[in-house]
Formats: structure tokens, sequence, C-alpha cells
């Protein structure tokens, strides 16, 4: 896949773009808006990476501008501008996520997945089959060696989600967006709740669970 980095910061923008090759990415990085509107016209990017902080025109400026030429790609904002009216502009104007600066490259990476992924959800399969569990996306229902999981909606679409990005790492901020449509992180303990909830539906009693806790990051579904 090939994704298109808007930094005009030279320290950011190199540790960005290491980031995201290390990842499997091809990367294509300008430093202004007036390139990345060249470079869209020229070439198709599966996703965008984009700073406000433009020298020659202001990064939502430059996400209008993106939109109305049809470019449809998923846009990950990167941004010092830390006010919730600030973000909520970025993704109300064609941002589809918001991350301020300074972050890790582990969550970078992370959200540009889950992007990517929801970008591309009408080609996953409506099926799922990891080890002993079996999931059915149409039907909300998931199995264990053929035997039915009492989940509640929430804990499905948890299990779905961590099923589908079975190894990767994911953020509780990502599994607050893409599980209960919560764009930003309150200071709640949610995630976690539903995450030792779900392990006690899912993991045989006494058996390492499969739901891996990385501390100040996220978890990890691993397979067996």
């Amino acid at each position: 896949m090939r994704l298109l980095l808007v930094e005009d910061e030279v320290e950011i923008q190199g540790f960005v773009k290491q980031s995201l090759i290390d990842a499997g990415w091809e990367v294509q990085a300008v430093d202004d808006a007036t390139s990345a509107l060249q470079e869209v016209t020229k070439q198709t990017f599966d996703g965008l990476i984009v700073d406000l902080g433009l020298p020659d025109l202001d990064g939502i400026d430059l996400l209008l501008r993106l939109r109305r030429s049809g470019i449809s790609a998923p846009v990950l904002i990167l941004s010092a501008r830390r006010s919730v009216d600030e973000r909520v502009k970025g993704l109300e104007l064609g941002g589809d996520d918001y991350l301020t600066k300074p972050f890790a490259a582990v969550e970078l990476v992370a959200r540009m997945r889950s992007l990517l992924r929801r970008s591309s959800r009408g080609e996953e399969s409506s099926h799922l089959r990891i080890d002993d569990l079996e999931l059915d996306a149409v039907k909300r229902r998931a199995t264990q060696n053929g035997h039915l999981l009492n989940l509640t909606p929430q804990e499905f679409l948890l299990l779905e989600y961590l099923c589908r990005n079975a190894g990767r790492v994911v953020t509780r901020s990502m599994l607050l967006a893409e599980v209960w449509g919560m764009q930003f992180q309150p200071d709640t303990n949610m995630v976690d709740v539903h995450v030792y909830r779900l392990r006690g539906k899912i993991d045989p009693e006494g058996a390492e669970s499969r739901i891996k806790t990385l501390r100040g990051v996220g978890y990890v579904f691993q397979r067996k």
C-alpha cells in the first residue's frame, strides 16, 4: 500500500516516514500542501497522513481541497493542536482520525492500520475463523469449538475487532472508536472491563489468555 505523508518538520517527517516504512508501507513524503495536491494528481494513495501546521496552507484547508477534488482515501491528522474544538473541526472537515503530538510510533502505525482496514471493510469476509473461534459478522454470532458463546453485542464487536487484527497491537482509543463509536478517549476503564469479561468467556479455566495486555499501549490477540 502507498501512503502520502504531508509534514514540514524535518525530524518528525523522518520519524513518521521510517515508522510507516518499517510497518511495510511505501511512503511518499512532502513538506507542504502545494506538493501534496500535485502528488495526488500524479498517483493514487491508499491513505494520507497530514500535519495541520503547514507553511503554505493550513492543513484543514488542504483536507477540504482533497475532499472536494474527489480524494476519498482515509486521512490521519497529525497536530500539536490539542483542543477538542480543533479535533472536532479536523474530523468534520475531512479527517478520519486525529493524533496529537508527541505520539509513539506504535500508536501511529496502529491507527493507520485501523483506518486502512476500515476503508476496505467492504472487502472483508462476513465469516471469520481463528483457531477454535468462528464468527459470523452478519448474524453477530460467535462459537467456540462449535458451542455458541453468550456474548453481549459489544463483546461480540470487541472480539471481532481483536480477531480481525490478530497479532497486531490495538490501542484503547482505537477500540473505543471502532467498538463504541467514541472518537476521543474519555477517562474510563470501559475497555479494560469488557476485555476482562471477554477473557472469561473465551479462555478455558486456568489457561493463559490469548488477549495480551501491553501496559500503557493496548492489547494484542494472539493465535494459539
